[in-house]
């Protein structure tokens, strides 16, 4: 059975870091397009990172380059998003997916499992 759990949310002030992490089970996250995404209430949903190690690819949406970065620990089964200088529009509910199918990117198309989701609040 498939489960994505994420943690590492809270709250933090303008500037400051936070790591995420997403427990992945029933399923090797090396194997599969993973990916990072958010949502603000009343807002659609936003890819900000993704990756797929089978094909050597990671993507970052342009509002987070430089600052975000995705990794993934093969000995935990997790998929990580690093945080730094967070910006109060950073705000929102952050989500870990696995996509099904060939292919990889931001779009929120094609990820058919989704972890609970983890708030970030950053404050100005």
């Amino acid at each position: 059975q498939v489960q994505l759990v994420e943690s590492g949310g809270g709250s933090v002030q303008a500037g400051g870091s936070l790591r995420l992490s997403c427990a992945a089970s029933g399923f090797r996250v090396t194997t599969y397009c993973m990916g990072w995404f958010r949502q603000e209430p009343g807002k659609e949903r936003e890819g900000v990172a993704g990756q797929y190690l089978v094909i050597g690819a990671t993507y970052y949406a342009d509002s987070v380059k430089g600052r975000f970065t995705i990794s993934q620990d093969k000995a935990k089964n997790t998929l990580d998003l690093q945080m730094n200088n967070l910006k109060p529009e950073d705000t929102a509910m952050y989500y870990c997916a696995r996509k099904s199918g060939s292919g990889c990117g931001l779009s929120a198309r094609g990820y058919t499992d989704w972890g609970q989701g983890t708030q970030v609040t950053v404050s100005s």
